[in-house]
């Protein structure tokens, strides 16, 4: 009797961990120039993380109803990465981040996500890679290519009330229900920023990080933080600020200065609570991109 499922397709993860440290120096500048370009990460000896790795991958089951045997997957993943790295200085570990030699960059969290990737092609069917180098920050992969997804996340706490000016306060009440009461109600925001780029031979970077997260701290966070987003906010003075409408509103505001640092916006998330979330794709084209493996690492 044929087993059950056996070669329809499926699509698995593995997560694992890793300590490491590292150093953004690049040799052709002096030190002033490297403090200007990537401040406190310059500074001798370097700083540590606990990375956190998830790879998907993908296949049909076989007659005993995996995709790959987990022992396999844990082995390569221990062998060809973690073993490696962890509790390692990465600018000195791998030659892909060797400064002296043509190719080497710096290491960081997308261009660590790609050496992993390569590592683990010949021994793993990757079809995702999701690459934390803390809570706040991480890469994405979906392509042995140069090309990352790069994520930051922020938050900030506001109030708002939901209720269209033309309607009675019941009718607001009918449709809002508590949240269009007089005096509003307040989040802690959760932000998080993703876009989308090549990463640079040289720094390892899809775009400047500080500059990305300057840019979201002073178009988002430093105008929404603390206020009454209907009355602080000139944009929500005529329209209501459901979750919806402060991600695209923030969309919006983010778009044009991201293009001018090198990346393209891919997508804002806010969490308003955690029961609500609002997402908004900034390149709707994208969302074409092998779908099932992103999902895998956001639930991985």
């Amino acid at each position: 009797m044929p087993s059950h499922g056996q070669g329809r397709p499926c699509v698995i993860t593995r997560r694992a961990t890793f300590s490491a440290s590292h150093l953004y120096c690049l040799p052709e500048l002096d030190g002033e120039q490297n403090r200007a370009r990537f401040g406190p990460c310059s500074i001798a000896p370097g700083h540590g993380h606990n990375y956190e790795l998830v790879v998907a991958m993908a296949g049909p089951l076989d007659a005993d109803g995996m995709v790959l045997n987990l022992s396999d997957v844990k082995h390569a993943i221990r062998s060809e990465v973690t073993a490696q790295l962890d509790f390692r200085f990465l600018n000195d570990t791998w030659p892909e981040f060797d400064l002296s030699l043509p190719g080497g960059c710096l290491p960081t969290t997308e261009a660590l996500a790609l050496a992993i990737w390569r590592r683990l092609a010949p021994h793993l069917p990757v079809v995702g890679l999701r690459l934390f180098e803390q809570s706040n920050l991480w890469a994405d992969l979906l392509a042995d290519s140069m090309e990352a997804f790069l994520s930051i996340r922020t938050h900030f706490a506001a109030a708002h009330r939901l209720a269209r000016p033309e309607l009675s306060q019941g009718e607001n009440e009918e449709i809002y229900g508590k949240c269009a009461r007089p005096h509003g109600h307040g989040h802690n925001y959760l932000l998080d920023v993703t876009v989308r780029g090549s990463i640079d031979s040289r720094t390892g970077m899809v775009c400047d990080l500080a500059a990305l997260q300057q840019l979201v701290q002073d178009l988002v966070v430093e105008p929404f933080d603390h206020t009454f987003l209907n009355k602080d906010v000139a944009f929500f003075a005529d329209c209501v600020p459901t979750a919806e409408n402060i991600a695209l509103h923030i969309a919006d505001l983010l778009q044009g200065p991201i293009a001018e640092i090198g990346a393209k916006l891919h997508k804002v998330r806010l969490q308003e609570s955690p029961n609500n979330a609002a997402e908004v794709f900034a390149e709707s084209p994208r969302l074409e991109m092998v779908p099932a493996a992103l999902e895998a690492l956001v639930a991985g």
